[in-house]
């Protein structure tokens, strides 16, 4: 196969990877792009293994590299570089600063259309908070929030929004096991079809909107106690993704034979 580029989302305008004894540096142009070898889908013996990623900004001195620990993932090992550990703390500051937009950007999930839903559902909402403000709230000299609470059914402009949180704390709480997330991916829907069909008692209201805020909090500081590698998954399929589809098919040939080879061996 021929060398294949992958976009990520910053990286220094310079990268080497130095990686089973052959070198290969790349001058990088903006916007940036990372190289990748063939060979780093080359091996699917061990889980863990060391390697070294040197990473050199221009006039930089070559002394500035370190040496990340190497995960087997399903199409091959990979490493966590800077950009991956920016990314994930945008992320994780995006949930506890309030920015569902920015989080919901950088979150990572294997299926693409499962994110590009949750982001769609995040613009619906967005736009659908706006005009009720614009065309309802703010005539009738009350805030947006104090609108919702006074017209329940207002509740389906906002929804989106919200089924868009939803839909992010039960991905935290389905990979990760957090228990914070679980509750909260059923207290969000409760709450708002319980003020949007008028069933819920106000007092039910207060309580289940409080919990919403107290096992939040809870859940965008953990997940600053998260190793990074958590928020990143199997960065190998991510770059399988971002293949041509030629290259994919012979990459799954070469593995299947891989396998085969070792079965029999």
């Amino acid at each position: 196969m021929s060398d294949m580029a992958l976009r990520l989302f910053t990286t220094p305008p310079a990268v080497q990877y130095h990686y089973q004894a052959k070198t290969l540096r790349i001058p990088l142009l903006r916007p940036n792009f990372i190289v990748f070898q063939p060979r780093l889908f080359s091996s699917t013996k061990s889980s863990v293994r060391s390697g070294t990623i040197r990473c050199k900004a221009t006039g930089e001195s070559s002394q500035s590299s370190f040496n990340p620990t190497v995960y087997q993932g399903i199409y091959g090992p990979w490493t966590v570089d800077s950009s991956d550990v920016r990314e994930v703390i945008l992320y994780r500051s995006g949930l506890g600063a309030g920015g569902l937009g920015l989080s919901l950007l950088l979150i990572h999930i294997y299926v693409t259309e499962i994110k590009r839903t949750l982001q769609a559902l995040w613009a619906v909402g967005i736009v659908g908070s706006l005009a009720t403000y614009i065309t309802l709230a703010q005539p009738a000299g009350e805030s947006l929030v104090q609108y919702v609470v006074d017209n329940p059914t207002v509740v389906w402009f906002i929804g989106p929004l919200f089924a868009a949180l939803t839909g992010l704390v039960f991905k935290e709480g389905l990979c990760y096991g957090k228990l914070e997330a679980t509750v909260l991916t059923f207290i969000i829907p409760i709450l708002l079809l319980g003020h949007l069909t008028s069933l819920m008692e106000d007092g039910a209201k207060v309580t289940l909107l409080g919990l919403w805020m107290a096992l939040f909090v809870v859940f965008a500081a953990r997940k600053f106690t998260q190793p990074i590698k958590d928020d990143i998954g199997d960065k190998s399929v991510f770059m399988f993704n971002a293949l041509p589809e030629k290259e994919k098919k012979a990459l799954v040939k070469k593995l299947e034979q891989q396998k085969q080879s070792e079965n029999l061996n």
